[in-house]
């Protein structure tokens, strides 16, 4: 098999596992932090300098490669890891999150969700179909199924229509898959903050023995215990045999509990975001490098961090080239927030790995 989940060691204490996902692009060392390249980047970071943040498995989405430069491009260059010149392993997700957050500009039926482009007003037909076509144009090693992700505002009859749906749609997805060889597909538990719609959408998505799961529909707006409460739900109802990917997820704390949780993977925009609006990730703590405070310290970042902005720069350059609205600025504070999660993450599955793990990290679950 191309795709495998392999478990290399078990927490004692709580459902924390650490393992290896094997991709036709390499390996995944798990649990990781995934950098988010939603336009086939990430955002001011070269290739070369992400695999010295050891970033291991990057994504692209599927709504915005679609609309520029276009699918059909990318499977001339040979598909999204040629275009972009990475040769890990890259996810696409199935761009359902950001059409459903086009509300004024969409319109959902059961067939699919039409919507007007915002970049040039043509009005685009996503289906479960077209959303999985695109995907294998692109060639990820991940593809996601096409789901309805409702937000944190819609009422338990929207949700139950929305698993429904994603149930429905997935099946789709499966019938219109291409290349299942080459492209593992996953599906997408929702059911909002409803633990019983919860358990129904993961029951119906794994009799469908899809090569991994996740879980959507979080981080759309719930206060941080209702999302710690759906995954520590949801998750153990997922295959212990398959990789378990939390998605839009990229803090400390939530990232720590649902490790605690069994969960593998996790992707955020975070760590880019801040850096473009000169702000750092240091332990988990945000700090905002354009503060006065900064002008003159000459200690790096984080003392303790090895990334190459750490080692190199101190706060007060950092500070300067922030200041000056320098691009320096914003790509070595971007470098660093990438390292500074992939790394926590890296040092989490060190510690399962030595059972370790609630004695290292369980400050985050009281």
């Amino acid at each position: 098999m191309v795709f495998q989940y392999s478990l290399i060691a078990s927490c004692t204490k709580t459902k924390a596992r650490a393992g290896v996902f094997s991709t036709p692009h390499g390996e995944v060392e798990t649990p990781r932090f995934m950098p988010v390249g939603t336009v086939g980047t990430v955002k001011g970071i070269t290739p070369a300098q992400l695999q010295s943040a050891h970033a291991q498995m990057i994504l692209g989405n599927t709504y915005h490669l679609h609309i520029q430069p276009g699918e059909e491009i990318i499977e001339k260059a040979g598909g999204l890891h040629n275009f972009m010149g990475w040769q890990q392993p890259i996810l696409t997700d199935s761009g359902g999150f950001q059409v459903f957050s086009l509300a004024d500009l969409r319109q959902i039926t059961d067939d699919g969700v039409k919507f007007r482009s915002p970049k040039d007003g043509r009005i685009i037909n996503m289906t479960p179909e077209n959303s999985i076509r695109i995907q294998n144009s692109l060639g990820a090693d991940v593809i996601m199924a096409f789901d309805e992700c409702p937000p944190a505002t819609a009422t338990k009859e929207e949700v139950v229509k929305a698993v429904k749906r994603t149930t429905a749609w997935l099946e789709r997805c499966i019938s219109a898959h291409k290349k299942p060889e080459q492209q593992a597909l996953f599906g997408i538990v929702q059911g909002g903050i409803y633990p019983e719609l919860r358990t129904q959408s993961a029951k119906e998505l794994i009799e469908f023995n899809l090569p991994g799961y996740a879980i959507g529909g979080v981080s759309v707006g719930e206060k941080p215990e209702l999302i710690h409460q759906i995954v520590q739900w949801t998750t153990p109802l997922l295959p212990t045999h398959k990789p378990r990917y939390l998605m839009g997820v990229g803090s400390y704390k939530e990232m720590v509990v649902a490790i605690a949780s069994g969960i593998d993977l996790f992707d955020c925009v975070i760590p880019t975001r801040l850096g473009r609006h000169g702000a750092a990730l240091v332990q988990g703590e945000r700090i905002n490098l354009k503060n006065a405070q900064y002008k003159e310290d000459f200690t790096p970042l984080d003392p303790e961090c090895d990334c190459y902005t750490c080692k190199n720069f101190t706060r007060a350059y950092l500070n300067h080239l922030i200041r000056a609205r320098e691009m320096l600025g914003y790509i070595l504070l971007s470098l660093h927030n990438i390292y500074e999660l992939i790394n926590f993450t890296r040092k989490i599955r060190q510690a399962i790995i030595n059972d370790s793990f609630v004695e290292e990290f369980g400050h985050y679950l009281n």
